[in-house]
């Protein structure tokens, strides 16, 4: 049995595919959760006089965002450390916060705290990667968004398990558990080169293969990474993970704020793709990615926000901005990625890099339906010359009005559908006032 069909109609549709194209009073037409049609809106009406519509007259309809690398839980280590350089940060705030406080309870409330702000702000799907994934797999399926679920491995013991072979037993079980599922997805998460055993890295590249599944790390994050990995194995960090057999398509390489032209030449030649996260290595000071040298070679390039410890927050329409500006200054050129190629970056190839390409980031038919409103309406974006440079230069993620994943409407006028806020706020702020007293 099929649902009933939907219609939803804005005053601008911006479907990412073809690139920059803006549809002017158009609607969507969504049954059993996919988009059946995209079509001016007197059409889809006179086609369907029985559909449901759902009109946003002041707003452009767009693909859902999304934030392809997060730590999601770490929400509730939000500002705890902040102003730090990152070996400070990681080393003498993060990681021994991690070891006391982090426990199944810590990951779900701030799991939910995260899915929340980035539903808010107009983010339908994430990559995630922290302890418990089984915990935020769950949290996923019942707040009704979208998420690869990343299956962690360190050579060290931490809160999830003790060795690398028992990482990966227990990521390859939360995989088992959600195979299947329609918005849960899993990839192979590796912490960074410098964690990670070359045995280790074998192993995931077999299984990644045979799984076809994803794998994303954090790789030339900060320039301490490459004298340590020449000291130890006499190669860079990229090249390393190049002779163990780990760039390939399926590698989403995270940072990489310490590239050399044949870091780039060997990316390009692989078809890998990179995550940008701007706020984050911003604050940090780990450096600044050459995303528009990256574009030119042709290598995909999506966006992250990474954890709210370092960020500090989810926003994904700050995080595009924040990425468009830094690759002009970066360049030396105004005219590198424009809007258009930045609202690319953060739907399309994102999807693209947690290998959902085919299934979200764009609006075509066949493609589930994951939607987002953004009223334009405001005063900080009006008058309307360019409704993509609206969305990438003025709009903030609070001109969100409504979302949509797989049809299901979340979101609706600003309000929460399923996600209890009240219960989740309250939660943090527990885990807020447990937390104050400490500094890691």
């Amino acid at each position: 049995m099929h649902q009933p069909l939907s219609i939803i109609s804005a005053r601008w549709i911006v479907p990412v595919e073809p690139a920059g194209i803006v549809l002017e009073d158009h609607a969507v037409v969504i049954q059993d959760g996919v988009i059946v049609a995209i079509l001016p809106r007197a059409t889809a009406l006179g086609n369907h006089p029985a559909a449901t519509h759902i009109q946003r007259p002041g707003h452009v309809l767009m693909p859902g965002l999304v934030n392809a690398h997060t730590h999601a839980a770490m929400t509730l280590f939000r500002g705890l450390a902040d102003d730090l350089p990152l070996e400070t940060w990681l080393n003498g705030h993060i990681w021994p916060a991690e070891a006391r406080w982090v426990t199944p309870d810590f990951v779900r409330d701030g799991a939910e705290l995260a899915l929340l702000e980035m539903l808010m702000g107009g983010t339908t799907t994430c990559g995630d990667m922290y302890f418990f994934p089984d915990v935020m797999a769950r949290a996923v399926a019942e707040s009704g968004m979208r998420a690869a679920i990343g299956m962690i491995v360190l050579e060290f013991p931490t809160v999830w398990a003790r060795s690398a072979d028992e990482y990966l037993t227990k990521g390859l079980a939360v995989r088992d558990q959600f195979k299947g599922h329609p918005r849960v997805s899993t990839m192979f998460a590796p912490h960074a080169p410098y964690t990670v055993a070359d045995r280790t890295f074998e192993q995931i590249r077999v299984l990644a293969d045979e799984l076809e599944a994803p794998v994303q790390m954090h790789v030339l994050e900060t320039a301490a990474e490459i004298p340590a990995s020449v000291e130890q194995h006499q190669r860079r960090p990229l090249q390393r993970l190049d002779a163990l057999g780990i760039v390939t398509p399926l590698l989403a390489a995270v940072h990489m704020t310490h590239l050399e032209t044949g870091d780039i030449d060997l990316l390009a030649g692989r078809g890998a793709h990179v995550i940008h996260c701007p706020e984050s290595n911003l604050k940090l000071a780990s450096g600044f990615c050459p995303v528009a040298r990256l574009v030119d070679a042709g290598i995909n390039v999506a966006i992250g926000t990474d954890g709210a410890a370092s960020n500090n927050d989810l926003d994904m329409f700050g995080e595009m901005r924040a990425a468009g500006l830094l690759a002009k200054g970066v360049a030396g050129r105004a005219d590198v990625l424009p809007a258009w190629a930045l609202l690319q970056m953060a739907t399309l190839n994102g999807a693209r890099a947690l290998g959902l390409g085919d299934r979200v980031g764009s609006l075509v038919p066949g493609k589930e339906a994951d939607l987002v409103c953004v009223d334009l309406a405001r005063p900080a974006t009006q008058p309307v010359h360019s409704p993509i440079s609206q969305l990438v230069y003025a709009a903030s993620r609070d001109q969100v009005t409504d979302v949509w994943v797989a049809g299901q409407h979340l979101l609706r006028e600003g309000r929460a559908l399923i996600a209890d806020t009240e219960a989740i706020l309250g939660r943090a702020a527990a885990w807020g006032a447990k937390l104050g007293g400490s500094n890691g």
